[in-house]
């Protein structure tokens, strides 16, 4: 299945390009470093990104635990980056919206008796969305419809130590 078929099918006449998604601080699937949970410092982790189309306009950022006990967990939301390629230790790259903690910042990963893991989901836009920052994940899914030209995830992992296995990701949801 081609990457666009896996996301959501665009009416646009581009095919969804995959973006790479990487950080220093830790590989696909590896464990979080404390400094970005809310055990540590509860900063946003550095994320390089490559492949970007060079037709971007903007770029959306969201990280999310898929696999939270109720619904996917929003964790940090922010729309309108500059397709940088790079997004910077503790920064904010864009307009930040409201995460599942009803609060506008980045809220790291926490302490369970599980590991869980996180996504860190960037979407390249052929527009800028200027949204009200007040907009949930809901209202960014419905805004970037029709827009996305590229998509990258990073997934990565963080327990208390407790238990080292990773839960299944599901696949990304679909809004229409």
């Amino acid at each position: 299945m081609s990457l666009s078929h896996a996301l959501f099918v665009t009416t646009s006449a581009f095919a969804v390009k995959q973006i790479t998604v990487k950080s220093p601080a830790f590989s696909n699937l590896g464990k979080i470093p404390q400094k970005y949970c809310r055990d540590g410092e509860n900063i946003n982790p550095p994320l390089n990104l490559g492949k970007i189309p060079v037709e971007t306009k903007s770029l959306v950022l969201i990280v999310e635990d898929p696999n939270a006990p109720v619904d996917t967990w929003v964790h940090w939301l922010v729309w309108d980056i500059e397709p940088t390629g790079f997004i910077k230790e503790g920064t904010i790259p864009g307009v930040e919206g409201l995460n599942a903690f009803q609060r506008h910042h980045y809220q790291g990963p926490g302490s369970t008796e599980y590991t869980r893991c996180y996504s860190f989901k960037v979407y390249a836009l052929d527009t800028v969305l200027r949204l009200h920052y007040c907009s949930s994940k809901y209202d960014v899914m419905k805004a970037i419809k029709d827009h996305v030209i590229g998509y990258g995830e990073l997934t990565g992992a963080y327990s208390n130590g407790k238990v080292i296995k990773m839960p299944a990701t599901p696949v990304p949801e679909i809004y229409y």
